[in-house]
């Protein structure tokens, strides 16, 4: 089963969840993220949301959005195509 896993601060999620969700076998992930064709971006919540994850991830024309508790429990998922309409180039930067 894909997971999400949040230890010491870190949060690691399993390349098949992204695979499954991408359409991708789950072996191209890793590469898929060190050439930058797979972005993320991760928010810690803050007042209400404390002790909650955000992370999005975005490929091609697809983001997917997971929002986990402290033990890495998905409590929110979603992805969507956009399909023709390509992503803003900025989406597609670490860091952006």
């Amino acid at each position: 089963m894909a997971s999400v896993k949040v230890l010491n601060g870190s949060v690691q999620v399993d390349a098949s969840l992204l695979a499954e969700q991408f359409d991708l076998e789950p072996s191209s992930v890793i590469d898929l993220l060190r050439r930058g064709e797979i972005t993320s971006r991760y928010e810690r919540g803050t007042g209400e949301d404390e002790g909650r994850h955000r992370l999005t991830f975005f490929h091609g024309s697809r983001r997917l959005r997971l929002i986990v508790d402290g033990t890495g429990q998905i409590l929110r998922r979603s992805c969507i195509d956009f399909g023709e309409r390509a992503l803003p180039a900025s989406l597609h930067k670490p860091g952006a």
